[in-house]
């Protein structure tokens, strides 16, 4: 597999980090996950349970070691820094300042190992005048205007459905963990990786910022391409209360459409771009769409190319045959189900590993290891 070989150190916690070092785990590469000694990584007893663990740890610790230390401890330090000479990665997301505090910042593991990539994911990164404030995903998505654009059917804000911050944190760090390793074959030196969840969130925006950089204004969301202000990238109710989804505003798919239902004299205003023209077009396809069900939708829009979904809800989403194909749901031996591998190679291929490790398994198998080399 494409990370054989390589060995990282997570002290990280909750989502970001751990998925990161999810995916070079699931590629092979050695994991060791350093947690605190009371409790230790806090999604092992966060939401839903299935056999025994928490879904969330589940899917984002699998095929992972766990090693428990005190870095409050100076012994517990020390053998963290003799476990980092090994490690070609090292992962924090701690509050800016306390790894070093602690002794195992940047610093001081890349004293006792100049190979190392080391990456920290925060709120905000390392500099900044908000660099100490708290914030998770939610107060992220918030302070970089992606709340603003999630707008519910009251026109106010409403809660995204998706961590974005944390994610784009952690897809962010994981390329610049990646590009770091390939230039160290080069040049033999590793590299300190500062990522700002809030810089992350900001860098997927780009489809969006045209008011902001062409207007110097706010979106008027509801009149924007990407949120609904183009009658054919928008939400539409089903006669059962369900709903479907048109996401393309190309030409072709809007004379596709409109042909079909017998309305070619929309196309022009269909095809104009986004905003209050398209009235007459959305309220023409919300007063045809709710006369047949979502799934009777989805049937007539077979042999059509235009750009259609049927609005899923998640349990729907995980058991339709294209996820199954991509072995997007895998259920281990024991029945136990995991999100699957979305990288994939011809050649060495990811594999999922569903081991979980229990909290500080492995402490005593890194300790003799340590102490058999000093």
């Amino acid at each position: 597999m494409k990370m054989e070989g390589f060995r990282v150190l997570d002290l990280s916690l909750f989502l970001p980090g751990p998925m990161l070092t999810q995916t070079l785990a699931d590629h092979g590469a050695e994991v060791i996950k350093i947690e605190p000694p009371i409790g230790g990584e806090p999604v092992r007893n966060v939401g839903y349970r299935a056999g025994g663990q928490s879904v969330w740890f589940r899917n984002t610790h699998r095929g992972k070691k766990s090693v428990v230390l005190d870095l409050k401890k100076p012994d517990d330090v020390a053998l963290f820094l003799e476990l980092a000479k090994t490690a070609d990665v090292v992962v924090e997301a701690f509050r800016p300042g306390v790894v070093d505090r602690l002794g195992v910042g940047y610093k001081a593991v890349s004293a006792v190992n100049p190979r190392i990539v080391y990456v920290s994911i925060s709120a905000f990164g390392q500099s900044g005048p908000e660099v100490r404030r708290p914030a998770h995903d939610l107060a992220i998505e918030a302070l970089s205007g992606v709340v603003s654009l999630n707008l519910g059917a009251d026109g106010k804000p409403t809660n995204p459905h998706m961590p974005v911050a944390d994610m784009a944190g952690s897809l962010v760090a994981l390329s610049g963990v990646l590009m770091a390793l390939l230039r160290r074959e080069k040049t033999g030196r590793g590299d300190y990786i500062d990522i700002s969840m809030q810089d992350a969130t900001m860098s997927w925006l780009p489809n969006v910022t045209g008011p902001v950089f062409a207007e110097d204004r706010a979106p008027k969301v509801k009149e924007e391409r990407s949120f609904g202000g183009n009658a054919l990238f928008s939400i539409y109710e089903t006669s059962d209360g369900r709903h479907i989804a048109l996401g393309g505003v190309e030409h072709k798919f809007a004379e596709n459409l409109l042909n079909a239902l017998g309305r070619p004299d929309l196309i022009d205003l269909a095809t104009r771009g986004p905003g209050s023209h398209q009235q007459p077009v959305k309220d023409f396809l919300a007063s045809e769409f709710v006369r047949k069900s979502r799934d009777e939708w989805e049937t007539w829009f077979a042999d059509k190319d235009v750009c259609f979904a049927p609005v899923l809800d998640l349990h729907e989403a995980f058991h339709r045959p294209q996820v199954a194909a991509r072995e997007m749901l895998v259920t281990d031996a024991q029945g136990n189900r995991h999100i699957g591998i979305p990288i994939k190679y011809a050649d060495e291929p990811g594999r999922l590993d569903p081991r979980l490790p229990t909290l500080g398994e492995h402490t005593r198998q890194v300790r003799d290891k340590i102490g058999s080399r000093g």
